[in-house]
């Protein structure tokens, strides 16, 4: 067994070196990296960025009456909006100050300010 890797090292007969020309050698070692890249770039990082903005949108768009769920799990609806903060009413007395990057999610609220579950009735 020890001749076969010999026989992989060796010349081709016909007294080629054997090789590709230089610039298809050079693409044909980088190409699986670049392909490597290129998948990580559309499975991860992009779809990653486009969560991000969604957020940052969500974020900006928040204004007194929205109900919220906080990173935390609370749930309350913002009482007021403050630059970098809110402050969501949890209860009929009680009232928390949050960062506003610790808001999840905001669940939607009617025009007349009940709230509406997802089969669309009124609470």
């Amino acid at each position: 067994m020890r001749f076969f890797p010999s026989l992989l090292m060796a010349p081709p007969p016909d007294g080629t070196s054997g090789a590709a020309p230089g610039g298809v050698a050079l693409f044909m070692q980088f190409f699986p990296i670049v392909l490597i890249i290129g998948v990580f770039y559309f499975l991860i990082i992009r779809p990653q960025n486009r969560k991000q903005k969604d957020t940052q949108k969500m974020l900006a768009a928040l204004k007194k009456g929205d109900r919220v769920v906080t990173i935390g799990g609370i749930h309350g609806i913002i009482s007021s909006v403050k630059e970098n903060s809110v402050i969501l009413k949890i209860d009929e007395n009680a009232k928390i100050e949050f960062s506003r990057s610790a808001i999840a999610t905001v669940t939607s609220v009617s025009e007349e300010g009940k709230i509406e579950d997802k089969t669309g009735e009124n609470k």
